[in-house]
């Protein structure tokens, strides 16, 4: 097999790793009823972001290293329009995000009753837009590059 298979099946994988754990992360985190539920969640959260992160920053160079060894890729529409995608997203994966995860962490840190606070329903509710872009954009992202349309 050529290196290029190789660099496509790692590619492959990455997908299949960083992008699956990023679709289960908010429903694991959903899922939590009560302040222990909720730290609980915490818990997995932090094992499966590192899924994601590993998987996320592989899938980009794996695509740009697909990129170099084949350079007609960088005239495809599709894969143009991929790499844009996925960098676009990226401030809401790794900024927006994690920060709000961060605040309703510091929030179950500060609750004494088993019971979810306002405050960390609220937060819960402000994710919704962001998770539901990140997916959006990750379908789109699979099936540009398993239709390559343009």
């Amino acid at each position: 097999m050529s290196i290029y298979i190789w660099v496509l099946l790692i590619h492959i994988l990455a997908a299949v790793i960083g992008l699956g754990s990023a679709f289960a992360l908010p429903i694991i985190m959903n899922r939590a009823k009560t302040v222990s539920q909720a730290k609980f969640s915490m818990t997995i959260f932090s094992g499966v972001d590192k899924l994601a992160k590993i998987g996320s920053i592989t899938l980009l160079l794996t695509g740009i290293i697909l990129g170099i060894i084949n350079p007609s890729l960088f005239k495809e529409f599709w894969y143009i329009a991929s790499l844009v995608i996925y960098i676009a997203v990226q401030p809401i994966v790794a900024g927006i995000l994690p920060k709000k995860m961060s605040a309703q962490n510091a929030i179950l840190d500060e609750t004494t009753d088993d019971e979810l606070p306002a405050s960390y329903l609220a937060i819960s509710k402000q994710m919704i837009p962001y998770n539901n872009a990140t997916h959006i954009a990750t379908v789109i992202l699979i099936l540009l590059m398993t239709i390559k349309p343009f």
